[in-house]
């Protein structure tokens, strides 16, 4: 599996303070069967020390470490920026934050309950030259609950989202997991990565979530393996495999229920 935002490097964000903590991150990651992990520091107003120079020295520091101690586990270099910060940094700054150095910009929404100028603020970013972009969690962006048809009109104009795999088992609230499986089952949902800051209250987990939430082995891989690779390569998307009728539940009886 390909995990598309994950804030593994030690010191620079709000993930891990240590490079033993990241190795721990490292090791849970590759138990869980993710291969590649795109990092994704904030990039943003709190964090603004956050150059796309820093964040690849960091990669490779990383990358050399995770070698020396036989962890079979790429790190590539990326960054989750923050709307309006997105807004005030270079185009060639921005090109240099976009995921694994492929075409597509992770991108974060405010996540304050009054947001206005989201639409407007991608449109501007479009109109730079950066059309590529992945929503950051947009099941979690009060704007997006408050209006879905502004995600709907978003994706509609190419963009695509990313969503973290335990928002469907509930780990942010049962309002975030409805609108998640909402999100799925009006085929809004296109990447799904961890998020990961730690072990504790958010880990590196894909598959198990998704698994534990009742996704099929044909949409897991679609949602973290050949997606991501398509972000990453800058390919066409993979054809989605047919989404279920009613949201995937958790447990067996919410399986035996979706059907």
């Amino acid at each position: 599996m390909i995990d598309l935002h994950h804030h593994i490097l030690p010191g620079i964000d709000d993930g891990p303070r240590t490079i033993a903590e990241t190795l721990e991150l490292a090791r849970a990651a590759v138990a869980g069967g993710t291969a590649t992990i795109v990092a994704t520091p904030h990039v943003s107003w709190d964090w603004m020390e956050n150059t796309a120079a820093r964040i690849a020295e960091k990669v490779d520091e990383v990358n050399a470490v995770l070698r020396d101690e036989g962890i079979d586990l790429e790190v590539r270099p990326g960054a989750e920026v923050a709307l309006t910060r997105a807004l005030d940094l270079s185009d060639d700054e921005l090109r240099a934050l976009h995921l694994g150095g492929g075409p597509w910009l992770l991108l974060e929404c405010p996540l304050s309950p009054v947001a206005a100028g989201v639409e407007a603020g991608v449109d501007a970013l479009r109109a730079r030259g950066h059309e590529d972009i992945v929503l950051a969690h947009p099941e979690r962006i009060p704007a997006f609950q408050r209006d879905p048809g502004m995600l709907t009109r978003l994706v509609a104009g190419g963009a695509l989202t990313s969503i973290t795999a335990s928002a469907f088992v509930g780990r942010f609230g049962k309002d975030v997991q409805r609108f998640a499986r909402r999100l799925t089952a009006e085929g809004l949902v296109h990447d799904v990565a961890s998020d990961a800051h730690g072990l504790v209250g958010r880990p590196p987990g894909i598959r198990a979530p998704l698994e534990e939430a009742g996704f099929s082995p044909e949409h897991i891989d679609w949602f973290a393996r050949a997606v991501p690779l398509a972000i990453l390569d800058g390919t066409n998307l993979p054809f989605a495999p047919v989404m279920p009728p009613e949201p995937p539940r958790g447990g067996v009886l919410g399986r035996l229920l979706g059907r």
